[in-house]
């Protein structure tokens, strides 16, 4: 009798745990009310897709001019942890979005969680979105709903066993997600848009700052360069210890993608500037400022 009463309380204290561990790792989505009161305008929507650096992932490689508005997704993006192939975004209402409501693209961009409740990749960078303001992503969901849509279906990311396990990000989130500034300290106006810009929406970290073997970013040395994740090269260290141009050197680099010594931004970077040259030059500017301002990490071998 005793050995069965021991039993039911192990059953029962493993049954308690599983429990707590379930809702520990479940999707956290926003409240139903996150966006109540906050009407998007699209115009406004338009600046924040540029800063948010939509097309660089959702379009073709290669899109050109008007070809960057359809969102058709197809991108592959090779890391340790496999190859993930950015989605299809456009306002179609089976491939795309379309059936989106602007909750349901805060819960993806602030949370990492899809419309029907599971856990998406980080490859995704909602690490950086969580610190976006609600009402730039309901003018970001009134733009997006303008653009062409495209009947092109997602594919699926190609990631392996354990990675494949959607529950385990739960996890990744306890540890990695926050909405905290990496940045703080008496900043002024310009250098705070330049933060809000390059921390949130620009989401400069995921590429410049180095991860764990978790993946997750290594906020100590933020913006101080990392092996790209496909293996090939490495993406610079951009904190004063280690850049040295000027403000306005930084301005024309995110306007015209020439560098000081008269060579350009190649590859994604490329994208990226295309992104930045959209934006008013107020708002370069105030990256430029942002980057002075960041912690300088001397550059490593």
């Amino acid at each position: 009798m005793a050995l069965k009463r021991r039993i039911i309380w192990l059953a029962a204290g493993l049954g308690g745990l599983a429990m707590a561990a379930w809702i520990l790792l479940a999707p956290q989505p926003l409240s139903q009310d996150a966006m109540a009161g906050l009407t998007g305008d699209p115009v406004r929507g338009e600046q924040v897709f540029w800063a948010a650096g939509c097309a660089g992932c959702h379009a073709d490689f290669d899109a050109k001019g008007d070809e960057k508005l359809i969102l058709r997704g197809g991108q592959r993006f090779a890391s340790p942890f496999g190859t993930f192939v950015a989605p299809n975004i456009s306002p179609h209402p089976q491939a795309g979005i379309g059936s989106w409501s602007a909750l349901d693209l805060a819960n993806a961009m602030k949370r990492g969680v899809s419309p029907e409740g599971e856990h998406y990749y980080p490859a995704f960078p909602y690490a950086s979105y969580a610190r976006a303001d609600l009402q730039d992503i309901a003018d970001l969901h009134a733009f997006l709903m303008t653009l062409p849509p495209d009947p092109t279906p997602s594919q699926p990311h190609e990631v392996g066993f354990p990675f494949n396990i959607r529950a385990a990000l739960g996890g990744w989130k306890l540890l990695f997600l926050t909405d905290d500034w990496v940045v703080t300290g008496d900043l002024t106006e310009q250098e705070a848009r330049g933060r809000y810009l390059v921390e949130a929406l620009g989401h400069c970290g995921e590429c410049h700052t180095p991860r764990n073997a978790l993946g997750g970013m290594q906020l100590n040395l933020w913006l101080a360069g990392a092996p790209s994740p496909d293996g090939k090269g490495r993406i610079p260290n951009i904190t004063p210890g280690a850049l040295d141009w000027s403000q306005a050197d930084i301005v024309e680099y995110l306007t015209s993608g020439f560098t000081p010594d008269y060579d350009s931004a190649g590859g994604h970077m490329a994208l990226v500037v295309q992104n930045t040259a959209h934006l008013p030059e107020s708002d370069r500017a105030a990256i430029a400022a942002y980057l002075k301002r960041v912690p300088p990490v001397a550059e490593r071998p």
